[in-house]
């Protein structure tokens, strides 16, 4: 299927632009007729349709869904919903993924199952509740629960930078200070400071050491910067083992950890809370939730859950048993079975850990500042002390 841009005219001899996927010319006049529209000329507007497309981004995810409960509160029906939305979406790809939608619906099917048909813009969860908003006829709420946590998501995915950018950064200027100071700086001290001949102070010889390293072997490391990285990521593609290994210590790092930890508590309750509100049995939601969390470690976890639960085991036990979750989820659970509301209770866990978090991120960020203004000091005072530490003995044995 191409993708073609048209102009045509309607009944009335109005001109109409838009776009609409087809085989060929006669293939899209054929459709264009069908729909009371006369063609005038086209054109492809971006060729085939790749096979390996890239993930549709959040925020054009956030405007499809919000446009489409808006359309439908007003009464619009949703073949029109999707035809506008496909003529005013910005994004190419995403066009002809709604094209492909419209096409599918025209066809017979259901928007989930169009959706579903499609993975790399509409995941499990968004094509879960979809379905679910279809079965209970409530489709337009089920379009405001995906922009509501499609919103919630952009918004956690941003304090997860907020904890990482700050410090990346200033690291980044720290090891460019010891880079310059060491390749640079020391070097055209050094011939003065071995001709003194004076006897050279231990943290001198150790800085001279560094120094003659980082000169002699420059390559070696920048070398190492780029292949590490590249290497890590190979060897946990490779192994789902070192993967679920890897996660699990991101969960355990001194300060990051226990945030880390928090931001995906409260993805998962906030998911299968609201997964579980729309109707989906729990065993569904825990198997969704999976792909919602993004990390081994939790999701090897919820597995296990699933299968304790298939087991007849209740909700609570099942997570209580895999040691992962805090006792404030657990405990939150065993009131919401205990109640029947589930999902107002996991809502609670969300809520909780969200302001938790948004807290945690303001005091590190605040603590993050001083501590790397003092490693940098310390860095720097222990470049001087080792430079100057032999000039004062060589002036203090001057006599006037």
């Amino acid at each position: 299927m191409t993708l073609y841009s048209y102009l045509a005219i309607d009944a009335q001899g109005k001109r109409l632009k838009g776009l609409h996927d087809a085989g060929n010319l006669a293939d899209l006049e054929l459709r264009l007729k069908r729909g009371g529209l006369d063609l005038i000329n086209a054109k492809a507007d971006g060729g085939k349709i790749r096979l390996f497309l890239t993930k549709i981004k959040r925020a054009d995810l956030i405007t499809f869904f919000f446009n489409l409960e808006q359309l439908s509160r007003a009464g619009v029906p949703l073949l029109e919903s999707l035809v506008d939305l496909r003529d005013t979406m910005h994004d190419a790809q995403f066009r002809k993924i709604i094209a492909q939608l419209i096409e599918s619906i025209e066809g017979g099917k259901k928007l989930s199952q169009a959706m579903a048909q499609h993975p790399e813009a509409f995941g499990k969860i968004l094509v879960g509740l979809t379905h679910a908003g279809e079965e209970s006829g409530c489709l337009p709420e089920a379009f405001a629960h995906l922009t509501e946590s499609l919103k919630w998501q952009d918004e956690m995915a941003s304090h997860t930078k907020n904890i990482m950018i700050y410090p990346a950064f200033v690291a980044t200027i720290v090891l460019a200070i010891t880079i310059f100071l060491m390749i640079y700086l020391v070097p055209q001290l050094v011939g003065f400071i071995r001709s003194s001949g004076q006897e050279i102070p231990l943290q001198t010889r150790i800085l001279l050491a560094a120094s003659a390293f980082f000169v002699g072997y420059w390559y070696v490391l920048a070398a190492l910067i780029i292949a590490l990285p590249i290497a890590a990521k190979l060897l946990i593609a490779s192994s789902p083992e070192m993967r679920c290994k890897l996660d699990r210590v991101k969960l355990e790092l001194w300060i990051i950890g226990p945030i880390l930890r928090k931001i995906i508590l409260a993805r998962f309750a906030n998911t299968f809370a609201m997964m579980y509100g729309a109707g989906i049995n729990i065993i569904e939601c825990i198997a969704s939730t999976r792909d919602v969390v993004d990390n081994s470690a939790l999701a090897k976890s919820l597995d296990d859950i699933g299968h304790e639960i298939e087991s007849g085991r209740t909700l609570t036990q099942s997570f209580q048993n895999t040691g992962m979750f805090p006792p404030l989820v657990i405990r939150m659970l065993k009131v919401g079975e205990a109640t029947g509301s589930l999902d107002k209770a996991l809502l609670n866990v969300s809520y909780f850990y969200d302001r938790d978090v948004k807290d945690s991120i303001k005091k590190i960020q605040a603590m993050i500042e001083p501590v790397m203004t003092i490693i940098l000091g310390a860095l720097l005072g222990w470049v001087m002390l080792s430079v100057l530490s032999p000039i004062y003995e060589i002036i203090g044995k001057v006599k006037f």
